[in-house]
């Protein structure tokens, strides 16, 4: 059960829109199923002698004394107006429940409290079968307005309340840190115009995508001027400085004037100070340098989430909310630094964590530096780096799970169902990157010699998971991962050792899935001491050239040799 709270200023505006037609001829039945008081609302849609104008003076009655007293101002935005809608699985209402719905909202958000005959006039008109509109006018009989404050999160607890008492579909609990959603009429503009998104939600996306990439706020808005999207800078009077800013999508207006939506009004911590808060401030033009290894980025950033796993294992709640936030910020420049058909499943995955980014806690950005470092890094990545990309994917994989029990074992129950969405997102985009991949690596299995001694390695470094890795079915493309890094310069039984130690593997399903992975995110051993020799030389060879990743050329010890 969804309550959607705002305000007005036009009580005969929305008197008319309740009890019209509807935007698309929606409204089949519009009725008062609770009032103030039943006997003194008309109610235009059972009594045809009964017209808006009656109904909208008679609402207005306490607001016509007091804008006497005001001198003929009326107060601004008295219209209060809350939607409450239920679940498309849910069950419909009757008339009487809804009643019982509208009383106890307008109770909980202070409009009227239960006993309280001084309360403001209110009714509760149902058009559809799965809504009703709570409307009210914020003047009391004595004259005072009502105490509201926070009246959408009382609301919300109070929802929370009859969806167990009703039997209703059980919602999230939410903590004041959700972006505002579109509003009806957005969204019916939105289909007008055959758009899958409304403004402000297209809006919310692209601010996201754009902040997990830039270096700093200037470019931040730069590059939304290059989509197309209008920048409006707030300027105080005062100091001349930014001290925020507005947006407006491309086409989007209303009378020839663009229709503007504040940073902080998209989401919290797209606001001005938020982004401030975590955008370094080089200049535009400073860019990650021409890496000697192209691979580097995506290495650092494997390492990065890594971290970040620990962190949320074991860290304090102000550095695991930075890294958190990081890790968004990593999400986005991964999808937008991958090619294939999985790069909609990674977007999606980003899309979906933004909620999981924010919640009550107090965020520690600075923790978090280099995982945002490594993630701005990777947006400018051109290299393509095979089955590395595959295993941070995996990695991700594994943070996003953990996020959701994070959040989820402090109870913020939207941003722990947004993780997991985000999760299952990944597992998708995963499974669709890794299958292709993996059928690679098994069909260059080396010779049974060689997955002999492999395994030897394996039974030294695992005595008790050893089986587990064997009977599972990507062991043979661990050989083919440990021969290669073999050639790369690595031990295989060090190395196994070395990634076994980084967690434990009894819940992995996977063991060697999970060590093909750890083992494929390891850098070129022999690359790396190619070129610290050709840094102390101080001579320009061909080694200075691109080197191969930790798992280079998609080619086997024996085949090397035949190669030679």
């Amino acid at each position: 059960m969804v309550p959607d709270v705002s305000t007005g200023s036009s009580t005969l505006g929305l008197v008319n829109y309740l009890f019209g037609k509807g935007r698309r001829d929606e409204h089949k039945d519009p009725h008062i199923v609770a009032a103030w008081d039943m006997a003194g609302a008309p109610d235009p849609g059972r009594n045809p002698a009964a017209t808006y104008t009656q109904l909208a003076r008679r609402l207005d009655h306490h607001v016509d004394l007091r804008t006497r007293e005001l001198g003929g101002k009326k107060p601004p935005q008295h219209v209060w107006h809350c939607p409450v809608r239920t679940a498309p699985s849910d069950r419909y209402l009757t008339d009487a429940e809804w009643a019982k719905v509208a009383r106890r909202v307008v109770a909980a958000t202070g409009i009227a409290p239960e006993g309280d005959e001084k309360a403001c006039r209110w009714i509760a008109v149902r058009h559809a079968d799965d809504h009703i509109h709570i409307m009210a006018t914020t003047v009391r009989a004595d004259g005072r307005r009502p105490r509201t404050n926070r009246d959408g999160w009382r609301a919300q607890l109070e929802c929370r309340k009859i969806e167990a008492e009703f039997g209703l579909r059980r919602l999230k609990s939410g903590d004041l840190t959700a972006p505002r959603t579109p509003t009806g009429a957005e969204r019916a503009k939105a289909e007008r115009q055959g758009q899958d998104k409304a403004a402000r939600e297209w809006l919310r996306e692209q601010a996201y995508a754009v902040a997990a990439a830039v270096r700093s706020i200037d470019e931040y808005f730069t590059v939304l001027r290059s989509l197309g999207i209008q920048v409006k800078p707030r300027i105080g009077p005062e100091t001349g400085e930014v001290t925020g800013y507005s947006l407006a999508a491309p086409g989007d207006t209303t009378h020839g004037e663009p229709i503007w939506f504040g940073g902080s009004s998209l989401a919290p911590d797209l606001a001005y100070n938020r982004l401030c808060e975590r955008l370094p401030t080089q200049p535009l033009a400073d860019r990650p340098q021409q890496l000697a290894d192209p691979a580097e980025p995506w290495h650092r950033a494997e390492i990065a989430i890594r971290d970040a796993h620990a962190v949320l294992d074991s860290g304090d709640d102000t550095v695991a909310q930075g890294h958190l936030d990081a890790f968004g910020e990593a999400l986005h420049n991964l999808s937008l630094a991958i090619n294939g058909g999985h790069r909609a499943e990674l977007q999606a995955a980003a899309r979906a964590f933004n909620r999981a980014r924010r919640s009550a806690i107090r965020v520690d950005h600075q923790a978090a530096t280099a995982l945002r470092e490594a993630a701005k890094e990777l947006a400018y990545a051109t290299h393509d780096p095979g089955g590395l990309a595959v295993a941070l994917i995996f990695a991700a994989l594994h943070v996003a799970r953990a996020a959701a029990k994070w959040h989820e074992q402090r109870g913020h129950e939207q941003q722990a169902a947004a993780a997991e969405k985000a999760f299952r997102h990944l597992q998708a985009g995963y499974q669709q990157a890794a299958q292709p991949v993996f059928a690679d690596l098994a069909r260059r299995a080396p010779r049974a010699t060689t997955a002999s001694r492999f395994e030897q390695d394996l039974r030294a470094a695992f005595p008790d998971h050893a089986d587990r890795v064997l009977s599972d079915p990507a062991w043979p493309a661990l050989t083919t991962t440990l021969a290669r890094a073999e050639t790369a310069g690595h031990n295989p039984r060090r190395l196994l050792s070395e990634v076994g130690a980084r967690r434990e593997l009894d819940s992995a399903e996977h063991p060697a899935e999970v060590l093909n992975w750890r083992i494929t995110a390891q850098p070129n051993r022999r690359a790396h001491a190619g070129r610290r020799q050709s840094t102390i030389s101080g001579t320009t060879s061909t080694s200075a050239a691109p080197h191969p990743p930790a798992t280079p050329a998609n080619m086997t010890p024996e085949e090397r040799g035949r190669h030679r």
